[in-house]
């Protein structure tokens, strides 16, 4: 069957461009000629330490395997949520059905869509990025991020996830002028089905600041 998701016009937002700084890092360009990092970048801050950790011990090269594999099982899972919620039906590989099957339950908590797969960016915040989706979820406007593990999560593994939504939300205020005040993250595991986590938008708000002012002290940008 065919879904059927609402979706509101909002008008057509300012495009950005992907360009690369002088120091090589990839960036945001504004419409009025802004570099900004990405909100995942700075986001990125959060684990940073975990991560380096993590490929020492492993090694670099099965570091940069598994990376690769849960890449392009992310894309895949996020690729299918958008076209599904685009109205479009979609076949999951064999290799995906069992966690389709799981979050598309949830999809279907997701009406009156304002973007999926948008480019944002705050002059406030000095970040940009790319959201999801931001929709009414349960009846309320959200950012809702899909994600995927190997492994269970609980809130506090995923402090970095509330802080990116955050920055979408005010972002998207920012260019629209509607509040954004709720966030769901959406995390497809293999052994633990969905886990949804729901939180405010303004609690977090102030700790992904932190991270863009040391993101800036680091990098000067």
């Amino acid at each position: 069957m065919t879904p059927h998701f609402n979706h509101v016009d909002i008008g057509v937002l300012p495009k950005l461009r992907r360009v690369t700084a002088d120091d090589g890092t990839r960036v945001y360009e504004t419409p009025t000629g802004e570099k900004y990092p990405s909100v995942t970048t700075v986001t990125g801050l959060l684990k940073r330490d975990i991560i380096l950790a993590w490929r020492a011990r492993v090694g670099n090269e099965e570091a940069n395997k598994i990376s690769s594999t849960a890449g392009r099982r992310g894309t895949r899972i996020h690729t299918l949520c958008e076209k599904y919620l685009l109205n479009e039906d979609v076949t999951p590989g064999w290799y995906d059905i069992a966690n389709w099957v799981d979050i598309k339950e949830y999809l279907h908590k997701i009406d009156n869509i304002h973007v999926l797969e948008q480019p944002l960016f705050s002059h406030h915040l000095q970040t940009a990025g790319t959201v999801d989706c931001i929709a009414e979820y349960e009846g309320k406007l959200s950012v809702i991020d899909f994600k995927t593990s190997k492994r269970n999560k609980t809130k506090d593994d995923i402090h970095d996830y509330f802080m990116q939504c955050s920055a979408y939300a005010v972002a998207y205020e920012e260019m629209t002028g509607t509040p954004v005040p709720n966030l769901v993250i959406l995390i497809s595991t293999d052994d633990h089905g969905i886990l949804e986590f729901k939180e405010k938008r303004n609690p977090w708000v102030s700790g992904f600041k932190e991270l863009r002012e040391k993101y800036r002290t680091m990098y000067s940008l």
